[in-house]
């Protein structure tokens, strides 16, 4: 298999992974998967998700400890965190240092 082949479902079971209640951070998936350069790439692959795929993709924010998404797709992430009790403000900023899972 491919780099390119394996990536997106490293990706994947990593973000299986994160617990309820917890985030973490385009830039620390791409470390365990084995590509610490590749945050961008991470937020791409879940970006191509099917819908209705029931991975957690909610759980991921950007290093700012903000959810990267606007208007209406950041609402959605920002309610589906708030129903797992993750604090977030109405810009859409997590406090990282109490919620973040680092694998």
């Amino acid at each position: 298999m491919t780099e390119q082949d394996t990536f997106p479902r490293r990706i994947w079971q990593i973000v299986a992974a994160i617990p309820y209640g917890k985030v973490t951070t385009y830039g620390d998936i791409a470390r365990l998967a084995g590509s610490p350069r590749a945050a961008r790439q991470v937020g791409g692959v879940l970006k191509r998700l099917p819908a209705g795929s029931r991975l957690p993709w909610h759980r991921v924010i950007n290093r700012l400890g903000e959810i990267s998404l606007t208007g209406s797709d950041l609402e959605r992430q920002r309610q589906a965190l708030l129903a797992e009790g993750v604090e977030v403000d109405h810009n859409g900023k997590i406090a990282l240092e109490r919620y973040r899972w680092q694998g």
